[in-house]
């Protein structure tokens, strides 16, 4: 068996130079959130068939998904790589992936942070398990885990500034500003083309409201994060709601229709963005015309996916933006018959998605009473969802949308252009959930508010921030 040995001293099974060397620029690819990983994996894959990690990496491309189709192509992936002879971190990552494909992400977060424990410069495996903790919506635990292998490496070790860019993003998504800033310039000062670590910049000037900050920033660099990467239609996304929290709700459509709808791109991500930024401005009362509907038409091959809640959400954000009942009704059917399975998605669905899924559709019919009451019940445990907090957001605020509507009727008694009509409720949709006093009584509202997870000005409360240090600082 041939053996070489990658940055970090971690080695690998069935390796050859010329595959190492590919096998190194997908892996900086990887890590800067750049094109071209895959390509490089194939190249490495024809210098060496028997190379584990090269076959690991292809499967970790396909896993790290919201799209059930695009995970199921790990399949192949995996039984070829099960069957090549692997030392015990390779195997561990193996299993890692073998978990995921059983719909076992806790076990694939477990194994992996095991792995880490054991070798902490295994970037690979901090890389994925920090997406999955993402997915999960496991802020405390994404921020934690960087953390804890950061007295392990060093500015002079290829890929830190990776490392870097992740603490700075768990940093923030606990909310610490400050530090997440200073985290992803000292990233950029190691490596100023790395995606991720400007990402990390748009959170933190949204979650701390500095949109002019974020315009300038954005702006400067955008050579860095527009081309050729693989965050360049998110980024685009933020710099929207820069746009949207200056009330410039014309500058924010402008970049939806030349930069994040453009191509009008099938992805999932893309289309989670195009569903939050669409939403957000309507909320801020901009009509959007046709581009409700083009976007239904995307969200459609996925109503049936019964994969991801965060996902679900967002196609019930275009279906009722857009007006369109059958589509709508045809998801929250779906979820209702998901979520008593005993799956991972049948536990969101019944958790969260459904839940929040009915609650946008009361909305757009204009019973802001029941979009209150349950939203309010989401609140405190929306974290599940996944995502990030600048994500979810779009619940909160439909939420004081709501509020709003409730308090100030005259003033917001316009219901969306398009939307659901009252007689559109189905049998088994929101009008199942036990409402409780008819009227919108101010004590509900109260109630909404105190229970909502997240303050007015954006940030996470007091009691769901933590100290993210390094574990040798306590």
């Amino acid at each position: 068996m041939i053996v070489a040995t990658e940055t970090g001293g971690c080695s690998l099974s069935g390796a050859q130079p010329d595959a190492l060397r590919a096998y190194e620029r997908a892996m900086a690819a990887f890590q800067g959130w750049r094109g071209g990983a895959g390509e490089h994996l194939e190249q490495a894959l024809q210098h060496a068939p028997g190379f584990v990690m090269a076959h690991v990496m292809q499967a970790y491309l396909a896993v790290s998904s919201r799209d059930p189709r695009r995970v199921r192509t790990a399949r192949p992936i995996l039984a070829r790589a099960a069957a090549l002879r692997a030392n015990a971190r390779e195997r561990m990552h193996l299993a890692a992936i073998g978990a995921v494909l059983a719909d076992d992400y806790e076990g694939a977060r477990a194994t992996l942070g095991e792995l880490l424990r054991w070798q902490p410069l295994d970037a690979l495996a901090l890389q994925v398990v920090h997406s999955f903790d993402h997915l999960a919506g496991d802020t405390l635990g994404m921020s934690a885990r960087v953390a804890a292998v950061l007295p392990a490496w060093s500015r002079d070790m290829p890929g830190y500034h990776a490392v870097l860019s992740m603490h700075a993003f768990g940093l923030g998504e606990c909310g610490d500003y400050a530090l997440a800033e200073q985290a992803a310039r000292d990233a950029l000062t190691l490596n100023p083309a790395d995606a991720r670590a400007h990402h990390a910049m748009a959170h933190v000037f949204e979650m701390s409201g500095r949109p002019d900050d974020g315009i300038r920033w954005m702006r400067e660099h955008l050579g860095f994060w527009s081309g050729d990467t693989l965050v360049a239609t998110h980024c685009w996304w933020h710099l929207a709601l820069f746009h949207l929290s200056r009330g410039d709700v014309d500058g924010a459509l402008q970049l939806y229709d030349e930069r994040v709808r453009a191509d009008r791109s099938a992805a999932i991500a893309d289309l989670i963005d195009a569903s939050a930024l669409l939403w957000r401005a309507r909320l801020q009362g901009a009509s959007v015309g046709a581009r409700w509907a083009e976007l239904a038409d995307a969200w459609d091959a996925y109503i049936d996916d019964g994969f991801c809640s965060f996902s679900d959400l967002h196609a019930m954000l275009a279906f009722v933006g857009a007006g369109d009942r059958a589509r709508a009704r045809r998801l929250e059917r779906a979820l209702a018959a998901r979520q008593s399975l005993p799956t991972r998605h049948g536990q969101t669905t019944r958790q969260l998605g459904l839940p929040a899924c009915r609650a946008l559709m009361s909305f757009g019919l204009g019973d802001h009473a029941t979009a209150v009451r349950l939203l309010a019940h989401l609140s405190p445990c929306a974290d599940g969802l996944g995502g990030s907090y600048a994500q979810r957001d779009v619940l909160h605020l439909t939420l004081l949308r709501s509020i709003e509507h409730i308090r100030r009727p005259s003033r917001h008694g316009q219901r969306f252009s398009h939307s659901l009509s009252p007689g559109d409720h189905h049998e088994s949709s929101v009008q199942s959930f036990p409402t409780g006093s008819a009227s919108p009584r101010r004590d509900r509202v109260a109630h909404a508010l105190a229970a909502s997870h997240r303050r007015r000005d954006g940030r996470p409360t007091a009691s769901r921030r933590v100290s993210t240090r390094p574990a040798t600082s306590g």
